[in-house]
């Protein structure tokens, strides 16, 4: 998909915000959302998305929002670090299927590093077990 084109109202993001599909949130308020990614790429990988939009990537985000969103990734990222401990920390956002983008719906990435782990394949199997997601939620959520 190009950088262009019409919001899918049908994507999982968009289902997960409805209610239509699971998620393991972390937490929430009325602008975003944030959920464990469940093929994630290291241990804590965590989603956050925006509410009440239907923005397919940064370019066609509302400008007046972009405060408040990020406002958002830096809460989650710090209580990412808090509650694991890791070496490290990546925060990064794909725009367009050829940059990596594969829901378009925006959203961020917060990924724990920790020293002596390699980052897994993202997508790159099947989903993790889902008590040890709760857990790491959980554990996120009280370091908020």
């Amino acid at each position: 998909m190009s950088l262009e084109g019409t919001y899918d109202s049908a994507n999982i993001f968009a289902k997960i915000l409805r209610g239509e599909a699971p998620c393991i949130k972390v937490f929430e308020d009325d602008d975003v959302l944030a959920f464990m990614d469940i093929f994630p790429q290291s241990q804590g990988h965590c989603l956050l998305i925006p509410k009440n939009v239907t923005s397919r990537n940064l370019t066609d985000f509302p400008t007046e929002k972009i405060g408040v969103c990020f406002t958002a990734v830096q809460k989650l990222t710090r209580a990412v670090i808090k509650a694991l401990s890791c070496d490290g920390v990546i925060v990064t956002q794909f725009n367009g299927a050829p940059a990596g983008q594969t829901v378009f719906h925006l959203h961020v990435h917060v990924i724990p590093r920790y020293a002596n782990l390699p980052l897994q394949p993202h997508h790159g199997g099947k989903p993790a077990d889902a008590a040890v997601l709760r857990e790491q939620a959980a554990r996120i959520a009280a370091a908020l």
